[in-house]
């Protein structure tokens, strides 16, 4: 009995340190409410901008989930375009920390970030634009620690397609491979 209730205090203990850490980066304050200037553009900006008006736009989502080789296919309206995009927004590399983590390469219709870092999560940001306007969004994300190794590739096409693509190699627990992809019908279409 002894065992049980000390190999669960110990379980809880694991788990809540773990909560903890991956908890710690959102304790970070944003670049706004520091009053710092964005040096990168702004893609949580871009991102939260995009799931108010997805929200009020309310299309109907050909949305197919893979996990290991395993899909699933559902036609759904999204409640939470903020919930549905979060890996895209917790992509922001405006932090004033990072305000030289990054190589830039901008051209007429092209911004390419690049970090300087290999141990930055987010390693890689393009961004195709057509004067003002955001055609899509290619993020690479990478992190790497003692538990898990994750990669992400983040796609995101406006009115269009959303892809997520992630590989995770957890310590104990094996690899899996997701796949998350949503063709939106927007009215229009």
């Amino acid at each position: 009995m002894y065992w049980c209730k000390l190999r669960s205090l110990t379980t809880t203990a694991f788990v809540s340190g773990i909560l903890l850490i991956s908890g710690l980066q959102s304790c970070k304050p944003d670049i706004k409410q520091t009053g710092a200037v964005m040096k990168y553009y702004d893609i949580s900006g871009f991102f939260k901008a995009d799931t108010a008006r997805l929200r009020k736009l309310n299309p109907e989502v050909n949305k197919t989930v893979t996990h290991n080789g395993v899909t699933e296919n559902k036609t759904v309206h999204i409640d939470n375009w903020g919930h549905e995009l979060n890996l895209f927004i917790q992509s922001d590399i405006n932090r004033p920390a990072w305000k030289n983590s990054y190589k830039v390469q901008n051209t007429d219709s092209l911004i390419i970030y690049q970090a300087k870092d290999p141990d930055l999560r987010t390693t890689r940001i393009v961004i195709k634009k057509d004067k003002d306007k955001v055609k899509w969004v290619l993020i690479y994300n990478h992190t790497k620690n003692l538990l898990y190794e994750t990669r992400e590739k983040l796609s995101y096409f406006p009115d269009s397609v959303y892809l997520i693509e992630k590989w995770q190699q957890v310590r104990l627990m094996g690899r899996n491979n997701y796949r998350i992809q949503g063709f939106l019908k927007t009215p229009e279409q």
